[in-house]
């Protein structure tokens, strides 16, 4: 038993599909065992409006907790602020989110989960609420006092990282720095070698400019940024190739050379991803301390309650926490 790896479960936006997601795939059995970090009622309810069974064990992190079978489910408790209603934001409830991804956190720094899962939360609402939040990559990269995180999605054989993430269009240029580039880069290298089992990875690097820059007749933030850091790190040994077009990188004489791809920013790497395996993707949060994964969609609140929302991606993104914890254990020390 002890080769399954323990994983916090957050449903996030309480109002939108998370919990829906979560109860539906307490219906089959895993490699893992899973402790939702919510609320048990809001679950159970739920459960109930979805008519499917559902029974909720505590998770005593001092013993030994065999995984479940079909239709239960560990929980860490956190009570809601505020009635919950499928479909119906409520601010209230903000707060009540933040707890959840905070314990899960803390609970994986503090060794009691391998990795966390994280189903969407609805960013509007929280912001709502008076409360800063970009995103669940920058408030673990805050929770956890890391300096540099890179969101990455996965779906097939794609890989796809991000300088930058959710980042207004209008600020990217000057965000991308070559200190940031050679972080970010060096950051994405490591997690393939580390947490994917990729002694050698290869990395695809798109330009930020159409035609990447077309030697410098469209932008010169290739020749002034992005070329020297590429240099400087194929120095050190890392497999790089680019700047390449984004408009022609995407196909397979570049990627069926590739490991991973990094773009400049969300909407340049992430609609082609998304395009390729959406529903069946997953979001890593690379450079983090601890494993995160996430599913690779929104809230869908009109879906919440009717056991309509597909599971696929939260399953792909258990799938890969689990594994990735598998190899975490396999790297530690015996103890």
């Amino acid at each position: 038993m002890s080769n399954y790896p323990t994983l916090a479960l957050t449903p996030g936006e309480p109002a939108g599909i998370g919990p829906d997601l979560v109860v539906q795939i307490a219906q089959k059995q895993h490699n893992a065992r899973l402790i939702a970090v919510a609320d048990p009622d809001m679950l159970e309810q739920r459960a109930e409006r979805l008519n499917l069974p559902l029974t909720l064990r505590e998770c005593r992190h001092e013993q030994a907790n065999p995984v479940l079978p079909a239709g239960e489910l560990y929980i860490s408790p956190i009570k809601l602020d505020a009635p919950c209603t499928p479909g119906v934001l409520n601010s209230a409830n903000a707060e009540y989110v933040l707890r959840t991804l905070s314990a899960a956190a803390q609970g994986c720094l503090d060794g009691c989960y391998d990795a966390m899962v994280t189903a969407p939360v609805h960013k509007g609402i929280i912001n709502d609420a008076g409360i800063s939040f970009s995103g669940h990559t920058e408030f673990l990269a805050h929770y956890t006092d890391t300096k540099q995180v890179v969101m990455m999605l996965a779906a097939k054989d794609l890989r796809v990282a991000l300088v930058t993430t959710h980042l207004p269009l209008a600020k990217v240029a000057a965000t991308i720095t070559p200190e940031l580039l050679t972080r970010v880069l060096r950051i994405l290298h490591q997690d393939m070698v580390n947490k994917f089992d990729i002694r050698h990875p290869r990395i695809l690097v798109c330009g930020l400019n159409p035609h990447a820059g077309e030697g410098g007749h469209l932008g010169r933030e290739e020749i002034d940024i992005i070329e020297p850091v590429i240099e400087k790190l194929k120095l050190e040994g890392m497999q790089l190739t680019g700047p390449l077009p984004a408009d022609t990188l995407f196909t397979p004489k570049y990627l069926d050379q590739a490991d991973a791809v990094l773009a400049m920013y969300h909407d340049q790497g992430l609609p082609v991803l998304k395009y390729t395996g959406f529903g069946n993707a997953v979001n890593i949060t690379l450079g983090l301390p601890i494993i995160r994964t996430s599913v690779d969609h929104g809230t869908a609140l009109d879906l919440a309650g009717t056991r309509t929302a597909d599971t696929g991606s939260l399953l792909v993104a258990i799938d890969n926490a689990t594994a990735m914890a598998q190899k975490s254990k396999q790297k530690q020390p015996f103890q």
